[in-house]
């Protein structure tokens, strides 16, 4: 199944930094934009969006001179010290410590290579659509680089915490690189010891693994590895780097593993309009439990009673929380997707309640906007004089569900939070 290994990472020298890298990491990619990268780069010009965003935005592929650039500043830094390449294959081990709704969590993760397997295998496993434009731009910057600079994010299943108790020696000490990004404290060990490697590779060897964030990175480095073949015009040996991918991979079974909402606004309509236009399909319940301090809802699973959505309204501030009624139209308006896509709130709201009945009532498609935080989707739907929708997470279950049936939902589906830190470690991709 998924066959994992060890590499020796290039790194920021946590020497030179005593220990503390926070000026030089960023938040992955695709969540920044120009402002974004100005702060980080004001923080230090050594940060790690120096290079892996070259070019903004990043949904389709920059000029050559952009990604060129990034390698030649990759290069640099390394001849200069900022950043070094370990002397030994590792694994990474990495813990994420953050609080949401009230609560403090550590996300327990590691950093390893993992061996690259299309889809159609069934043992890397996708839930979202990917778009070309995003995967051009990544590959341009790993032609350049010829490294991995950003990590896929992808989860595992362990309900016995096998992979947790063979790490538990290395977390009970010091760890050898810390940082703290927008409030999360990222650390990281090094892990050398060949036992510990092996007992976590043979653990994993049984498992598949679901991509949690970073679907166009894994596709990217799929076509990568096309590329490189196509360059030697032969078969890669089994040892090129090329047949890997760098993955933070971590238990969907860990209490830190959450699935926060990702909610919606749409843009220039009333609250009447959408109460009214949804009626066929929904129905008005009491207000469940208030958003939690991460921006997603209550983590426990929806009851009957509970609401399967809550609208606000931007123009008067008022809340109205609804449950979905009509499920079964999902099976007469979208024929052919695995069964327990049908049983997803954001394929109902998108599918039924958006493309159907408001677009009718409209005689348009609506604007959706895609928005995170409960605070940011009512402050947009102030800005947007819209409605916005604040949604309850993807249960973990349904996202393995899902993926094991061989589908894929519908778009921002799921939103894993935090997101990961990029710049801990790279790997290189040379033979």
């Amino acid at each position: 199944m998924a066959r994992i290994a060890p590499f020796a990472a290039v790194r920021y020298d946590e020497k030179r930094n005593g220990g503390d890298v926070s000026a030089l990491i960023a938040p992955p990619y695709d969540v920044l934009d120009q402002a974004d990268k100005d702060a980080l780069l004001a923080r230090s010009d050594r940060n790690i969006v120096a290079i892996d965003l070259p070019h903004i935005p990043p949904k389709s592929a920059g000029p050559p001179e952009a990604y060129a650039a990034a390698a030649r500043r990759l290069e640099s830094w390394l001849a200069d010290g900022t950043l070094i390449r370990d002397p030994a294959p590792a694994l990474y081990l990495y813990h994420q410590t953050f609080d949401c709704a009230g609560r403090q969590y550590t996300r327990k993760k590691f950093i390893a290579r993992l061996e690259l397997r299309p889809f159609s295998d069934g043992v890397v496993l996708p839930h979202e659509l990917t778009f070309g434009g995003p995967k051009e731009d990544r590959l341009a910057l790993m032609k350049a680089t010829r490294c991995n600079i950003s990590p896929v994010f992808g989860l595992y299943h362990d309900p016995e915490d096998r992979v947790g108790r063979t790490f538990a020696a290395t977390a009970a000490r010091r760890p050898d690189v810390t940082a703290t990004l927008d409030g999360v404290g990222n650390r990281m060990w090094i892990v050398t010891d060949a036992g510990t490697i092996r007992q976590v590779v043979d653990t994993l060897a049984d498992k598949k693994v679901y991509i949690a964030d970073g679907h166009h990175r894994y596709g990217t480095a799929l076509n990568y590895r096309e590329f490189c073949t196509q360059q030697a015009g032969k078969s890669l040996p089994p040892d090129h780097p090329a047949h890997y991918v760098m993955m933070v991979l971590g238990s969907m079974d860990d209490p830190g593993s959450l699935i926060i909402a990702y909610n919606r606004t749409l843009a220039h309509v009333d609250l009447a309009t959408v109460l009214e236009a949804w009626k066929p399909g929904t129905a008005l319940v009491e207000r469940r439990d208030p958003c939690c301090a991460c921006g997603g809802r209550s983590a426990a699973a929806a009851s009957p009673g509970n609401a399967d959505i809550v609208l606000f309204d931007g123009k008067s501030g008022k809340e109205v929380a609804l449950r979905f009624t009509d499920r079964p139209q999902l099976k007469t308006l979208q024929k052919g997707e695995v069964e327990p896509w049908y049983d997803l709130d954001a394929a109902y709201l998108h599918r039924y309640l958006i493309d159907e009945l408001l677009k009718q009532r409209l005689g348009r498609a609506p604007d959706v906007r895609y928005t995170k935080s409960a605070e940011n989707t009512r402050q947009v739907a102030r800005d947007e004089a819209g409605v916005g929708l604040l949604l309850n997470p993807t249960p973990m279950a349904h996202l393995r569900a899902v993926s094991e049936a061989g589908g894929l939902m519908p778009q921002k589906s799921t939103f894993f939070y935090p997101k990961l830190a990029t710049g801990l470690t790279i790997n290189p991709l040379r033979p």
